[in-house]
């Protein structure tokens, strides 16, 4: 039988049988409920998860109440406060699911501990922080560069029914534009 998660291994990591049985033992699958946060925001963890199916953000609420989303993860992606586990300090977001989701949870140190033993989860670790950077630099030049129906038609593309899976006040949100401006875009297009 064809395992999607072994193929998007295989595909952008060059991830061998063997090292996808490793990853599979030291995983454990999770059925996630709409609203439910992996990790909330000043909270801690050393999960890593791996999004395989349903929608998540990171969001960030500031002193004033304003809550912003960083961002909206689709399958397949990984989602976890990176920076929070290796500085091991307390999330500077909340991580939460937007729909109903499928994730497989790692712990990061478990994880960690096999690159010091295996050359080939030590290049998969390697890989999979060049494949987070590359999106994530992405991500920042398109913000940089786009008007807001640029970014917003790029995301209709990744989610093509986004508009009927969250409100519309997150997507405003990621798109750094009120409600009211994802209203008129809508409309125009």
């Amino acid at each position: 039988m064809k395992n999607p998660n072994f193929d998007f291994f295989k595909s952008k990591f060059n991830v061998s049988d063997e090292t996808f049985a490793i990853l599979q033992s030291i995983a454990t699958r999770k059925f996630l409920k709409r609203g439910e946060k992996t990790v909330k925001q000043g909270g801690m963890s050393t999960k890593v998860h791996f999004l395989v199916s349903g929608l998540m953000r990171a969001t960030l609420v500031l002193e004033s109440g304003k809550e912003l989303t960083k961002n909206i993860y689709s399958p397949i992606s990984f989602v976890t406060p990176f920076t929070s586990i290796l500085k091991k300090e307390p999330s500077l977001m909340s991580y939460e699911t937007l729909t109903d989701c499928d994730i497989f949870e790692i712990d990061f140190y478990e994880f960690l501990k096999l690159t010091k033993t295996n050359i080939d989860i030590s290049n998969l670790y390697n890989r999979v922080h060049e494949y987070v950077f590359m999106i994530y630099e992405k991500k920042q030049l398109q913000t940089m560069s786009l008007n807001a129906t640029e970014r917003y038609n790029i995301l209709k593309t990744q989610i093509p029914d986004i508009d009927n899976l969250i409100p519309q006040y997150q997507i405003a949100s990621y798109l750094n534009i009120t409600p009211v401006q994802l209203s008129r875009i809508r409309k125009a297009l």
